[in-house]
């Protein structure tokens, strides 16, 4: 098992390899991530109105979200597939961003950093998407884990 210093899809060869799971403990695993969508207030204005030219970002980057989680081992080369028992995709809206904030659930044998991090990358680019046609600067930013509990590494947060 890895202590933390050493990188666990490499092998001694420099060979990229997907890490044996199959004798860690099943484990409840919960992992929280962000991305945030910066642009101008009244492009906030237009979201929180439903005055978008594309229609209820939101709504549809939550959707985004939830099944970005789902395929994330399709997404990432080296990620297990993993029984997913529950994903929320939340947002907060500020003067100028919108912060995705996500959290995925599991009972298994590896966490689910990555099926966070994918929901939150892909709900904030739909929102990107769902706003482009009124700004083409806006940006996305701060793609980070939050938490994470579950596991022989145990809890670790941001915070």
């Amino acid at each position: 098992m890895a202590d933390g210093s050493e990188l666990t899809h490499v092998t001694a060869d420099g060979s990229a390899h997907m890490v044996d799971v199959s004798d860690k403990a099943v484990t409840k695993r919960v992992a929280s991530a962000q991305a945030v969508v910066h642009t101008r207030p009244d492009v906030i204005a237009l979201l929180a109105s439903g005055s978008l030219p594309k229609g209820e970002p939101l709504a549809v980057a939550r959707v985004a979200g939830i099944l970005a989680a789902k395929q994330t081992s399709s997404l990432i080369p080296l990620c297990h597939p993993l029984p997913i028992s529950g994903v929320t995709v939340d947002f907060e809206i500020g003067e100028s961003s919108v912060r995705v904030i996500t959290s995925v659930k599991t009972t298994g044998v590896t966490g689910v950093e990555m099926e966070a991090l994918t929901a939150a990358s892909v709900a904030a680019l739909t929102v990107y998407d769902m706003i482009k046609a009124v700004d083409r600067g806006a940006r996305v930013t701060d793609i980070e884990v939050l938490s994470k509990s579950g596991g022989a590494s145990g809890d670790w947060s941001r915070e």
